[in-house]
This record gives C-alpha cells, sequence and structure tokens, in this order.
C-alpha cells in the first residue's frame, strides 16, 4: 500500500505532459480548478500515482468540459463546485480511505450530454459483461444501449480527444444547433429525447425530436432500464450521480 507522497511527488508527472498536449490543441478544453487534498486523497484510495494520466488529472483539476461541456471528464473539484461531480462521488469511493474498497467492473472516467459513459475496464471485464481489455477504455452507447471498446487506454483517449476524434465519433448523434443546447446545460444534467435516441425515428431525424435538460442520474437509469427491457441486458455501473 503506497502513501500519498509517494503517489504524487513523483519524477516523471503526467500533468504537464498533458497541459503540453492541450496547448496544441484546436479542441475547445475548459480545465475547471481542482481541490489538490480532494485530488490526494483520491489518488490513495485508487493507489495510483501523478505519473498516469488518470492520477495526474485527478490530482490537479476539477475536470474538464469538452466541446462546451457535450463531454465532461471528470477531476476533484472543491466541495461547494456546481460543475462537476467529483471522481470520486461518480465512482462512489468512500468518504475515508478504505484498504478493503475495489472499484468493481472498472472506473467511470466521463459522461456525455447524451447520456454515454466512457470507463476504464477493470481486472475482468468478461466477468462484468463488458468487451476490451483490462485497462481499455470502452463505452456504454446510449443509441445502442450497449457496451463498445475503444481500443485505448487512458492516456491514449485523452490524446485521441485533443486530436478531434469526437468530430467523427459523434458525427450522427449531434444536429445543427446542439452547441447553444448543451450550452444551457449544467455539468450535472444531459438531454432526453423523445423519441429515445436509440429509436428508429431519432436514427432517421435527430433534429426533429423533442429534448429537454434532465438530471443525469435520470438519464442514466432510463438507459439502463431500456437496455434491461429490450434485450434483458444489465449495463451495470454508469456511475454514481
Amino acid at each position: 500500500m503506497r502513501e500519498v507522497h509517494e503517489l504524487v511527488n513523483v519524477d516523471d508527472p503526467a500533468w504537464p505532459v498533458f497541459l503540453e498536449e492541450l496547448s496544441g490543441t484546436d479542441v475547445p478544453v475548459e480545465v475547471l480548478p481542482g481541490d489538490a487534498e480532494v485530488g490526494r486523497a483520491s489518488l490513495r484510495q485508487l493507489q495510483v500515482s501523478a505519473r498516469s494520466h488518470l492520477g495526474g488529472s485527478v490530482l490537479n483539476c476539477g475536470g474538464l468540459l469538452v466541446d462546451g461541456g457535450w463531454l465532461r471528464i471528470f477531476g476533484s473539484p472543491s466541495a461547494d463546485a456546481e460543475a462537476l461531480p467529483s471522481f470520486a462521488g461518480i465512482n462512489a469511493m468512500p468518504s475515508a480511505f478504505d484498504p478493503a474498497w475495489r472499484p468493481g467492473a472498472g472506473l467511470v472516467v466521463a459522461h456525455d450530454v447524451l447520456g454515454g459513459v466512457f470507463a476504464l475496464n477493470g481486472s475482468n471485464p468478461r466477468e462484468a459483461g463488458r468487451p476490451g481489455e483490462p485497462g481499455e477504455v470502452v463505452y456504454f452507447a446510449p443509441d445502442t444501449l450497449g457496451w463498445e471498446a475503444l481500443g485505448a487506454g487512458h492516456s491514449a483517449w485523452l490524446s485521441w480527444i485533443l486530436a478531434g476524434g469526437l468530430q467523427e465519433f459523434y458525427e450522427t448523434l449531434r444536429w445543427d444547433g446542439w452547441r447553444s443546447e448543451v450550452s444551457a446545460l449544467s455539468g450535472r444534467q444531459g438531454l432526453s429525447f423523445f423519441p429515445p435516441v436509440w429509436s428508429a425515428e431519432a436514427r432517421q431525424d435527430l433534429l426533429a425530436t423533442s429534448r429537454r435538460a434532465v438530471p443525469m442520474a435520470e438519464l442514466l437509469g432510463l438507459s439502463r432500464d431500456s437496455s434491461s427491457q429490450f434485450d434483458g441486458t444489465d449495463p451495470g455501473f454508469l456511475g454514481a450521480t
């Protein structure tokens, strides 16, 4: 069991590398201020060092808002911040250090406004009913109500985002005017579609759907219920919101 100073005081921290990469991207990314003590406590619970991009982001920022908040990558915001939930909160980490705690199927690293979930696979994805390899980023897609492997670890996933990967990834799930609708949301809200985003009607004409802001917890609950109802598969933990 490594202590906090061993996890934080590393020779080659990932955060400066990420900031350098961020300075060279055209992708809109807002870095939210973080709480250092919350970040340190999270690293201790995770037993992940600041040498990793995951540890670096959890330690050094309150989260990242990509494309005006379309994608929300979790960090360690201050207790009174309302912009985003914390990485620790989303993953239901204990409030006090517990050496017996384990993340189960994996760690939720980001949500998008559609109710999509990016997660980092745990040690046994097959047992958890998820595709991909241990440590691989997977995505719960609200338009298919299932998990898909992305073929990348956490640091490569971040680089893919900064290289503009989201534009093609969401090509069929964005509509004229989406930026203005997303800008009106808080970091704890998503967009609920009617007909649902997974329906044939929505796939045919996404702009013709009606959309309203709802708490992210409600949106994730609807996706989980729909997945269980239509194919009998529970997608599992999508984040504690």
